[in-house]
């Protein structure tokens, strides 16, 4: 101690200075690391302090340079990007839900923008960092459907509380809490941010054409050629009926196609345009190429018919089973024995899926039906996939907590392969699905479905204006 606390008097505000760490204290001091090592702390204790006090300003200074220099703000979102970044600003999905005396607000990251460490997560109960294994398990399940295996999200999130209602005081740092209702807590937490990111991707798209600078219209646009009834599309059908007779018929020979779109004149133009647009054509049977309100849309139609598929699967099985469809002539194969006993052990679970197997002898099965969904897909295949996954987690497990695990092995073998020519009018028929489907943003492996190149990014490539 050089001396005691004196006052210092300042107009507002706290001012905090570090100097000479541990100076007469040669223990402590030798488990300091370098010196930029522990700037990089408290760079980041800077940081959780600024972005849950949005009203305040905070300034850093480092070997007298300036690090940091934040103004109050009213609006927390225009703190976020400062500290955050304005890349994070743009991806990220803003949520304010609240369920009696519990409220999460803030903003996650979209899919797209995840990350290869948990660098950019921030969570705060009533307004305190918190690190915790109940909160970052409900975070991890709710992106668990759209974000690529071993990524992270990166989000700011804010939860309050009654605080009789968690105890803040069980580990010395304070990053650390217990909640009276851990469940309860866990339940909120994940229903509030599955819904903020179980968005269309016709959602996305407006909100990427919102941020556009407006530019001329030309006096024609381009619509799509109409759709006659005896093109068997079935776009619009219930569910029991999804894309019936749509790809299991042959699409031509083209990938791609001229008559994708036609330009009509005076007021047919000026109908409105979806947000995934019409399609132009396919590329290397890979990708649909649509125009859009914005510019260009680029899809995988894998990916994104994939996705479609594994939304109305679980849609079906929420409703009680998933429909069968009866096969004309049923599929035999040859099976191991392991593959004979689940059958035999587990026809309920098998049913609900929308499975019909017999067993024809110890070494031989037979597929008597398969998901009306998934009629056209390969069933021995579709089969076997299935039949693994209740092997080895059980029926129970493969119906409950495995249950969308085994819903995208299923959507999988079942969605629309790659180098597969498609119709215009298919191309079409998908990019309205995709519309009308949460999370179609992503495909079952977190893998981004769409991408939009807009005019002006366009403009740039060919130096248009300049």
């Amino acid at each position: 101690m050089l001396s005691s606390p004196q006052p210092a008097a300042l107009s507002a505000g706290t001012r905090v200075e570090v100097r000479d760490l541990y100076f007469n204290t040669p223990a402590r001091r030798k488990f300091l690391k370098t010196e930029a090592t522990e700037f990089a702390h408290c760079d980041e204790a800077f940081r959780r302090i600024a972005l849950s006090r949005p009203k305040v300003g905070f300034s850093l200074r480092h070997n007298e340079r300036a690090q940091w220099s934040l103004r109050r703000c009213g609006d927390p979102a225009q703190r976020f990007a400062e500290v955050l970044g304005e890349e994070f600003a743009r991806a990220a999905i803003h949520l304010d839900e609240q369920s009696g005396s519990l409220r999460l607000w803030g903003m996650a990251g979209s899919p797209a923008f995840d990350r290869g460490a948990r660098d950019l997560q921030y969570f705060y109960v009533n307004g305190r960092f918190v690190r915790d294994k109940l909160l970052a398990h409900a975070i991890r399940e709710a992106y668990r459907d759209v974000l690529h295996h071993e990524r992270h999200p990166a989000f700011v999130l804010f939860l309050e509380l009654d605080p009789q209602g968690v105890d803040v005081n069980v580990h010395p740092t304070k990053t650390e809490v217990r909640f009276r209702d851990s469940r309860a807590m866990h339940q909120f937490v994940f229903h509030a941010l599955n819904k903020a990111l179980s968005a269309s991707a016709a959602g996305a798209v407006r909100t990427i054409a919102s941020t556009m600078v407006p530019r001329p219209v030309p006096a024609a646009r381009y619509a799509p050629p109409p759709i006659q009834a005896t093109l068997g599309l079935r776009a619009a059908e219930p569910r029991g009926g999804f894309y019936a007779g749509l790809f299991g018929t042959d699409a031509g020979t083209t990938s791609v196609a001229a008559a994708a779109v036609a330009e009509v004149p005076g007021a047919a133009a000026e109908a409105e345009i979806p947000p995934l647009g019409y399609a132009l054509g396919q590329l290397h049977g890979i990708y649909i190429l649509a125009q859009n309100e914005a510019g260009l849309m680029l899809v995988d139609m894998h990916a994104a018919h994939e996705r479609v598929v594994y939304e109305r699967l679980k849609a079906a099985l929420d409703g009680a089973a998933i429909a069968m469809q009866p096969l004309l002539i049923p599929v035999s194969f040859a099976a191991d024995r392991l593959e004979t006993a689940t059958v035999e052990e587990n026809q309920g679970a098998l049913q609900q899926l929308g499975f019909e197997i017999a067993v024809l002898s110890p070494t031989t099965l037979a597929v008597r039906a398969v998901p009306a969904l998934l009629k056209d897909a390969d069933a021995v295949a579709l089969a076997r996939a299935v039949l693994r996954d209740i092997r080895e987690h059980g029926a129970s497990r493969a119906l409950t907590e495995r249950r969308n695990e085994i819903l995208a092995t299923m959507a999988c073998h079942g969605s629309v392969r790659a180098s597969r020519a498609l119709t215009v009018p298919e191309m079409n028929a998908l990019l309205r699905d995709m519309e009308a489907t949460e999370r179609s943003g992503q495909c079952n492996h977190g893998r981004p479905t769409w991408r939009q190149i807009t005019l002006a990014e366009l403009d740039a490539m060919f130096m248009r204006g300049k």
